[in-house]
């Protein structure tokens, strides 16, 4: 163990706002029809699997972070475990994935801008480099104003979320969940694992550990706590916004379903408050990947396994060349790019990841077998299955 002291200035509130804000960033808004359209009326079934995956893995990695007491996450375990290529090549595939999350979630947040305003074609690709321009700014200042922002914007967010699923819940009826062909078992596996990068995020806070108060403590706390906020608000918002639309709506208009639920509830003031949460929402989770994953990348610069640019820290310290280089190659995917690639490869990447995180801690004998086991072999599981639909065989 490191033996350093707890001296951080993270507390529950702004690391809980940390991991769920890098969860319920773009998953929700822009691949609800992702999962209607593969698991049908079983659709929150899918989100609570992936929601038990994220669990053991976050279970994974609390148990892994504590026992090494330090920073850095799947990195770092594995090479103080003498692997150190593999650690170089987990932490550049990490690396990439938070790219692609990061321009999942920017071309999300430009995707429901550009609708609500209807403006000319090129405005969501606009509105998309502008969050990624502003988040950048806010992380260049500094932990202490990035952390505040986080803890505002997902307390707006979840609220605004949790109004509209209340909304649709109050008209609950279960025939509308359903579609022409329900998929059977193997449709709510692949609708879990299609959009596993949906609970991509809790890891984020094993790159700020260091910075926890209390951090030994906190780190075991924030888990269940964060991953079970996460899964909450996932299942209530599947289920009520079939209640606003129908399926078919969310099927072929997946990148603005919820903005069309929010107008189907009430009118232009349901537009615009959904809009504004899917902005705050998509906003908050490039705010928090950058934040956390600019520190991996600066752990990994330190160790010489990426350019020592990288690990390069400005007047407020934060790490500048870290920020810039992933907000540069985030911005380029989101204007360039399409969703269902990158949403599609994100999964790829966290479904090994987690699946990687888990067998570790079976490996050093960390955390309960009882649920590290079952997370590993679901993680594989969901990765494997999610590889053969991509290529056609499922």
């Amino acid at each position: 163990m490191s033996g350093k002291s707890s001296q951080g200035t993270l507390g529950l509130p702004a690391v809980w706002a940390i991991a769920v804000g890098g969860m319920v960033g773009g998953g929700i808004f822009s691949t609800l029809g992702v999962v209607i359209s593969s698991a049908g009326h079983w659709a929150a079934l899918s989100f609570i699997l992936g929601g038990l995956i994220a669990y053991a893995t976050g279970h994974s990695l609390a148990a892994l972070t504590v026992e090494k007491d330090e920073a850095g996450g799947i990195y770092s375990f594995l090479r103080d475990l003498g692997r150190p290529r593999l650690a170089r090549s987990a932490a550049w595939v990490l690396l990439a994935g938070y790219v692609l999350t990061c321009a999942v979630y920017a071309y999300t947040f430009g995707a429901y801008l550009g609708h609500a305003l209807g403006g000319p074609a090129w405005l969501p690709q606009a509105m998309a480099a502008f969050a990624i321009l502003v988040m950048t700014a806010i992380n260049l200042r500094g932990a202490g104003q990035a952390a505040g922002v986080e803890i505002a914007i997902v307390i707006a967010k979840l609220a605004i979320l949790a109004a509209l699923a209340a909304f649709g819940l109050s008209q609950f009826d279960v025939e509308r969940l359903s579609i022409p062909a329900q998929p059977g078992w193997l449709g709510i596996v692949i609708g879990a694992a299609s959009v596993f990068m949906a609970y991509e995020g809790f890891e984020l806070i094993a790159y700020d550990y260091e910075e926890m108060k209390d951090r030994k403590a906190l780190m075991g706390r924030i888990m269940p706590l964060a991953i079970g906020s996460a899964a909450l608000i996932y299942v209530l918002v599947c289920l009520a916004v079939p209640m606003l639309t129908g399926t078919r709506a969310i099927i072929e208009n997946g990148e603005v379903a919820l903005s069309q639920a929010g107008q189907a509830a009430l009118g232009t003031p349901g537009l615009i408050a959904v809009t504004i949460a899917a902005a705050l929402s998509t906003g908050s989770a490039i705010n928090a990947t950058l934040f956390s994953s600019a520190r991996l990348a600066e752990t990994v610069s330190g160790d010489g396994a990426l350019p020592e640019a990288l690990g390069k820290r400005n007047a407020s310290g934060a790490p500048q060349g870290a920020v810039l280089t992933l907000a540069a190659l985030a911005l380029a995917l989101a204007v360039l790019g399409g969703l269902d690639a990158l949403v599609q490869g994100a999964s790829v990447v966290f479904l090994l990841v987690f699946g990687i995180l888990n067998a570790l801690a079976l490996k050093e004998s960390v955390g309960r077998r009882i649920v590290t086991l079952p997370g590993a072999i679901g993680a594989f599981a969901a990765l494997v299955v999610l590889i053969l639909h991509l290529v056609g065989v499922i």
